[in-house]
């Protein structure tokens, strides 16, 4: 177990995959235990995958101040991670909702980052995901044996219904293919659940200069990768992502979800390694 400080002292955790150049992956959720990830389709084989637990998340300290884990606000521990690895400059991943801290932290410290990857990123305001594109993607799986209950969660969930259980029934929405892989990464039972504070915590306020969700546009290299049947999220809050950036690159991965790396390892890993590369 690996440990070092944030800007206030609160005491976040951190696991290391595989040699070289760092590679800072922040999780998604918000509130996702960092072992999730994984070896992010084997990315250890080309970096130094540096698993990061964010404050309240996985093994790290909850902080006494829940307004701390706000997602600007922890730009300032990827800092202190970057600090404690003694790295000038470090390339970062962010999934998700991870993807909003990663870039955050980009536009405080642009010299601190040589390049950027964001992995199916959630937005706020103008980014969040088109209704449209969502409902088009979860009819297309009608034919599916799991799609009744699924639906019938949706309608619940779309009617104000506040059962977590029904969360749990659309899940195979966010899955390119759901099967017995699938299921085994979704419900992990090893995995620490999200503190039940952590959204609204990690969601409250943005910070001055910066767009609706945090953004600001990056001059370093930026790679942003979508899920072709992400019925999570859909596809434009990565193509609006993508556009914001000067210096950025959209890949749609064909077949895959929420998790691209879990459905298709090399295909993800054969993809970010080759940007990591020439970033």
């Amino acid at each position: 177990m690996t440990i070092f400080h944030g800007y206030d002292g609160t005491a976040l955790h951190y696991e290391q995959l595989g040699d070289g150049a760092p590679l800072v992956a922040i999780p998604g959720g918000p509130g996702t235990d960092a072992r999730y990830l994984g070896d992010l389709g084997g990315l250890d084989a080309h970096r130094r995958l540096v698993r990061f637990d964010p404050r309240g998340c996985g093994r790290s300290a909850a902080p006494t101040d829940r307004a701390s884990c706000a997602f600007a606000a922890q730009a300032a521990d990827v800092e202190a991670l970057r600090e404690h690895l003694g790295a000038d400059r470090i390339d970062l991943l962010g999934h998700s909702a991870g993807a909003l801290t990663a870039q955050r932290y980009a536009a405080e410290f642009p010299h601190r980052v040589r390049s950027l990857v964001l992995v199916t990123p959630v937005g706020r305001a103008a980014r969040e995901p088109d209704p449209a594109e969502l409902a088009a993607l979860r009819a297309a799986r009608a034919a599916e044996p799991w799609y009744p209950d699924a639906a019938e969660a949706d309608a619940l969930l779309a009617a104000g219904a506040g059962d977590p259980a029904l969360v749990r029934r659309i899940t195979p929405f966010f899955w390119g293919t759901w099967n017995e892989r699938a299921r085994a990464a979704a419900f992990d039972p090893e995995l620490a659940p999200a503190a039940p504070w952590m959204r609204e915590a990690f969601y409250a306020g943005t910070g001055a200069g910066t767009s609706a969700d945090g953004a600001a546009p990056v001059a370093a290299p930026v790679l942003v990768v979508a899920g072709e049947r992400d019925g999570m999220i859909g596809t434009a809050p990565a193509r609006l992502i993508a556009a914001l950036h000067p210096d950025a690159r959209l890949a749609v991965l064909p077949g895959v979800g929420h998790r691209p790396w879990v459905e298709d390892p090399a295909g993800f890993a054969e993809l970010v390694g080759e940007f990591l590369g020439r970033a």
